[in-house]
């Protein structure tokens, strides 16, 4: 585990007042703040992701074509 210091401005220490007023430390509020972003983060990349392979064209041919394959397997 390591240690983080860093400074804040007016914002940061009126948003760490409003959230530690609770019986959350300074330290736990900024560990969940940090996970927060990293996790919004990793489903932006996924997100983008996702829309890439839906926009390749190559893909979706691919896609259908298996489909279409696949609809004379069905049972009903």
């Amino acid at each position: 585990m390591s240690t983080i210091t860093f400074r804040t401005d007016d914002d940061v220490d009126q948003a760490l007042a409003e959230l530690t007023s609770g019986d959350r430390d300074r330290s736990q509020v900024i560990r969940d703040a940090i996970l927060s972003a990293w996790r919004a983060r990793r489903e932006e990349q996924i997100r983008a992701e996702a829309e890439a392979v839906a926009a390749d064209a190559d893909d979706v041919a691919e896609a259908r074509a298996v489909l279409a394959d696949m609809e004379s397997l069905r049972a009903w």
